[in-house]
């Protein structure tokens, strides 16, 4: 088993795309499965397509399903925390990809991204772990 974790600058953006990170973990590693996990409460990780509208898309989603507006119990934070404790409920922390020859098995259009909503931490942790199998 191989594991690492990965500082990532999140800036403000909802999405960010940490499919280099998946794919350097796999690298010259064989068969396997690479489990992807990030250890906070307020994001999480998504298999989507990047670059053709589908962040803004899944942000104006996520605006109708989770607004950022004060009906939270949880209140601590920016105003509107607490639909960010709500979020990975709807967008899992981890994830798991299968690897063949060293190279994670994604489709033609999935990148594999964080989904963090949450403005007041801009730097996150990924723990990626190659399993061989």
């Amino acid at each position: 088993m191989f594991s690492t974790v990965v500082k990532v600058e999140i800036g403000r953006r909802l999405v960010t795309d940490v499919t280099r990170h998946a794919v350097e973990a796999c690298r010259g590693r064989g068969d396997g499965l690479l489990h992807a996990f990030v250890p906070h409460a307020t994001c999480g990780l998504a298999l989507i397509e990047t670059g053709s509208g589908t962040e803004q898309d899944l942000e104006t989603i996520l605006e109708e399903v989770l607004p950022p507006d004060d009906r939270y119990v949880h209140r601590h934070g920016s105003p509107g925390h607490g639909r960010d404790h709500v979020l990975p409920a709807f967008v899992s922390p981890s994830l798991t990809i299968p690897v063949l020859g060293g190279q994670p098995q994604l489709g033609t259009w999935q990148s594999v991204v964080i989904v963090d909503s949450n403005v007041d931490n801009r730097v996150r942790s990924l723990r990626l772990s190659f399993l061989e199998g």
